[in-house]
């Protein structure tokens, strides 16, 4: 087997983009890990933040560095302690790398472990020809699952899992935020038997792509009221669960707003900083449950993610961008800066 391999390195502790080597060493893997050969990955937003290097990455990333996450590929090698994954084997990996035996672990919650290592920012990933991780980080493909379906289960999970804590069966939605993930729980909530389902965002162009997604109603955020409008779409009470994706302050204060009593808001979006709520009149006096989501649901999320990816309602070229050799890294990441939508996907 060849030795290097190519593929984009974080070479220091600084702002700056990624360097395409062709010089890399190709992984050695542990006795718990596989090889796998990386058929593609996907551009994530916590990409660009190690590229720039903020604060997040300050902590959570040590250089050098192979970033790239969302992934798809074919095992070519196991450890020998590796029983249930097998050369050959087309898998998807999880970004949460648990370290099994912290509380969260022991009580079935893995996706928060205390101890976590993150594959592609603490770990290195897969912007390059192959990538390791240990074998029980891996999901096995289903045979109809395209590469490129595959590397949106890590980025598409966190709205599923938003959906999963919304349990919206038979419930009234509303999904604040029409972007790819939003897409992805609008869609969920159609899988999973909702009662109807409203989607808001600021984006017309968004909206109608919501519709053809699932959603039974789409609103523009922007301009109406839009709590007004929930209200009146759902005989005066509400909804029975609101999941945000968006992090925005407003689209929080106005979810909460648009909530029944004893209702569920869900929050999946990360705000970029503090976020004032009116507690006392929007949750504490009328019950209402407010919970964040982080991650995926190890490994329920990615079985119910796979659901919607083969359902009625998810259309795949919606939350897709455009393709690009790995080399034209910086092309790949001018088109998600300048507002092309979708996932952009790089091919090693």
């Amino acid at each position: 087997m060849q030795k290097t391999m190519r593929g984009l390195l974080k070479e220091a502790p600084r702002p700056g983009r990624f360097v395409y080597r062709t010089d890399l060493p190709v992984p050695q893997i542990d006795d718990d890990e596989v090889l796998i050969k990386v058929r593609c990955t996907a551009l994530c937003g916590t990409d660009l933040h190690i590229m720039n290097w903020d604060d997040w990455s300050q902590i959570h990333v040590k250089t050098p560095l192979i970033p790239g996450h969302e992934t798809a590929g074919d095992i070519v090698a196991v450890g020998k302690h590796v029983q249930n994954r097998k050369v050959g084997d087309r898998v998807s990996c999880e970004t949460h790398i648990p370290c099994g035996s912290c509380w969260f672990c022991r009580n079935g919650m893995p996706h928060i472990c205390e101890n976590v290592r993150l594959f592609g920012a603490s770990e290195n990933g897969a912007f390059a020809e192959y990538t390791k991780i240990r074998a029980d980080s891996t999901f096995l493909l289903d045979g109809g699952i395209s590469y490129e379906a595959a590397c949106l289960f890590e980025p598409m999970g966190a709205g599923v899992h938003g959906v999963e804590r919304a349990e919206v069966s038979g419930k009234t939605v509303l999904v604040s935020g029409c972007g790819p993930i939003g897409l992805t729980a609008v869609s969920a909530c159609k899988t999973f038997g909702a009662k109807l389902v409203i989607a808001c965002d600021l984006v017309d162009q968004r909206l109608e792509t919501a519709r053809e997604m699932g959603a039974d109603i789409a609103l523009n955020s922007g301009t109406c009221d839009l709590a007004a409008e929930v209200r009146a779409r759902t005989g005066g009470a509400g909804v029975d669960a609101a999941i945000d994706v968006t992090g925005a302050a407003a689209a929080l204060r106005t979810g909460l707003k648009c909530v029944r009593a004893a209702g569920r808001m869900v929050c999946v979006g990360l705000p970029t900083k503090p976020v004032e709520l009116d507690l006392t009149n929007d949750l504490i006096y009328r019950e209402v449950t407010l919970t964040g989501v982080s991650g995926r649901s190890i490994w329920e999320t990615w079985k119910d993610f796979a659901a919607v990816l083969q359902g009625p309602y998810f259309k795949i070229d919606r939350v897709m961008g455009q393709r690009f050799p790995l080399e034209d890294f910086a092309k790949a990441v001018e088109a998600a800066e300048g507002g092309v939508p979708g996932k952009m996907i790089l091919y090693p």
